[in-house]
């Protein structure tokens, strides 16, 4: 039974870094809106496995890895600004009415390109691991004496945290994707478009040393 207590303290430690709407939250939101619940959740299962692997890392103090991550911290960040700048710029021109005749034909494969693509760039933002390293020594989540078994206990929450937060978000959005008329959502892709473009910018500029403040760390 006191198992559950570090799945439920997982759990908050993955909705703790999910629930804050950065770049991601704004591209599951969008991919929603136009492909629909299962298009956006499967996005959203992205970020949060993203999130776990830095959890994992943070965890069990995988040396090389982290020492990886940080050594290539800013080609990582470099590229993942790149990303976002891309998909910024195609959902701004992006065509609602084509996106929503696309909604009939939501294949696996393109499930599957929702989910690599948010876990990538998730993925690409190696100050995860830092921030979860902070999380995880400042809350003793853990308990006095770690464990192996304690430890999968706490990652579990984390994935379980993440994946609710993106259900949740998904499915309430969807709710609501029916009564957007085209106008709407052309201006919701333009508004999208801008948002992501400038973050992508932002994690650009950010990577360089006068820049460092400008973005804060964000799921």
């Amino acid at each position: 039974m006191y198992d559950i207590v570090y799945i439920f303290r997982g759990m908050l430690i993955g909705l703790m870094v999910s629930v804050p709407l950065g770049p991601m939250g704004v591209l599951i939101i969008q991919k929603t809106l136009h492909k629909g619940a299962l298009s956006g959740f499967i996005a959203g299962m992205g970020a949060a496995c993203a999130d776990l692997f830095y959890a994992s890392v943070a965890a069990f103090g995988l040396g090389y890895v982290i020492n990886t991550v940080q050594t290539h911290e800013l080609i990582l960040q470099i590229i993942g600004g790149i990303f976002l700048l891309i998909v910024g710029l195609k959902i701004y021109f992006a065509n609602p009415l084509k996106q929503i005749k696309a909604r009939r034909r939501v294949t696996k494969k393109g499930l599957v390109g929702d989910f690599l693509s948010l876990f990538f760039l998730t993925a690409s933002n190696p100050v995860t691991v830092i921030v979860f390293m902070a999380v995880f020594a400042g809350t003793s989540v853990f308990g006095d004496a770690p464990t192996f078994f304690t430890e999968i206990m706490v990652l579990i929450g984390v994935l379980l945290g993440g994946s609710a937060w993106w259900y949740a978000l998904s499915t309430i959005v969807n709710i609501f994707r029916k009564k957007f008329r085209l106008r709407l959502l052309i201006k919701i892709n333009r508004v999208s478009g801008i948002i992501i473009t400038v973050l992508g910018g932002l994690v650009i500029l950010s990577a360089f040393e006068p820049f460092r403040s400008l973005l804060p760390p964000a799921a």
